[in-house]
């Protein structure tokens, strides 16, 4: 079901709720302003000398530079992992990812794996919680990138892809909520879009949409309408053709997530919308695949806040590019 059916099977009070969604976040827009200079046109993408580095907690924390992206990938994925303040959840999350993923490499001995935990600032002890496990399993599949100060969601994700080796990279959520039993979805999906195309740019959407109508009948009503809004608001302004542009289950070939990472300005909650817009403006080839998806407690988000600033982002993104505040400027790819 795409926008404008769901919008068609709306009640009119519903649709008039959602579009008041727009009235706060215009306000907002408007109290923030544009402020064109927050970022530049084309971004450059700076990091702390620290994190360009990766602990060996097997070597007495000897240091070791990340690769760079624009080298060829040289394992078959990368398992990006952002995390803030996730101690608890952590662990849940690794050993359900490293048991899957190691028993792929029992089936297949050839296939080799990394995963990445991004510590996006957090203040609890998420990268000594995560060195334990490169402690176990040896920094060439466990390695974590700590970052100096926390840069939301989007931007702990880029510095990730771009420490990354992989010629797949999956970018997954710290809370476990999508399970790797449906990674095989992804990577078919991938494998047979690149197969007609060679090593080409795709992108793959794990999707939770499917699982909408169950979730409206648990959600508020007040929650069900910042929905809707949101919704509307990004198929309206930034993205089309993607019913789910926020489940944190997606999987690139090294060429996209290089384009694609390289033009990303948001970094906070929004970061998905813009990378997909992107991704739609350099004509990557995208696809979705719906996934399994189990609500976890503690997350970051606050409700009413959160879409706001959602809201604002999504605004500001379509406004910028418009006026060409911000621009795609297609990188030339080296061979992958």
């Amino acid at each position: 079901m795409d926008i404008l059916s769901i919008v068609h099977s709306l009640s009119l009070t519903t649709i008039v709720y959602a579009l008041l969604l727009l009235i706060p976040t215009v306000i907002v827009t408007i109290l923030i302003g544009i402020r064109m200079t927050t970022y530049d046109a084309v971004p450059i993408i700076s990091r702390f000398d620290s994190e360009k580095y990766y602990k060996d907690p097997n070597k007495n924390n000897a240091t070791y530079p990340f690769p760079i992206m624009e080298e060829a990938g040289s394992i078959d994925l990368s398992v990006i992992v952002p995390s803030y303040n996730e101690e608890e959840r952590l662990p849940i999350m690794l050993d359900e990812t490293f048991e899957y993923l190691e028993n792929e490499k029992r089936k297949k001995p050839s296939f080799t794996y990394e995963i990445i935990v991004v510590d996006d600032g957090s203040r609890d002890a998420t990268s000594e919680v995560a060195l334990e496990y490169s402690r176990k399993y040896g920094v060439h599949q466990m390695r974590v990138l700590t970052l100096e100060k926390n840069r939301g969601k989007g931007g702990a994700v880029r510095l990730g892809m771009f420490s990354s080796r992989g010629r797949q990279l999956l970018m997954a959520d710290a809370d476990g909520a999508s399970k790797f039993a449906d990674l095989p979805k992804l990577e078919k999906a991938l494998d047979e879009l690149n197969g007609m195309k060679g090593n080409m740019a795709v992108i793959v959407c794990g999707s939770r949409a499917h699982l909408q109508d169950e979730a409206v009948a648990q959600r508020t009503f007040f929650r069900n309408i910042l929905m809707y809004g949101f919704h509307f608001l990004v198929w309206f302004l930034c993205v089309r053709g993607i019913r789910d542009t926020q489940c944190g289950f997606k999987l690139f070939t090294r060429p996209a997530a290089l384009l694609t990472f390289s033009a990303l300005h948001v970094e906070r909650w929004a970061f998905d919308v813009e990378l997909l817009y992107i991704a739609q403006k350099l004509k990557i080839t995208l696809a979705e695949v719906a996934v399994n998806w189990t609500e976890i407690e503690g997350s970051k988000m606050i409700p009413v806040w959160s879409w706001l600033q959602m809201g604002k982002d999504l605004l500001l993104i379509s406004l910028r590019y418009v006026v060409g505040a911000w621009r795609i400027e297609p990188i030339k790819l080296k061979s992958q």
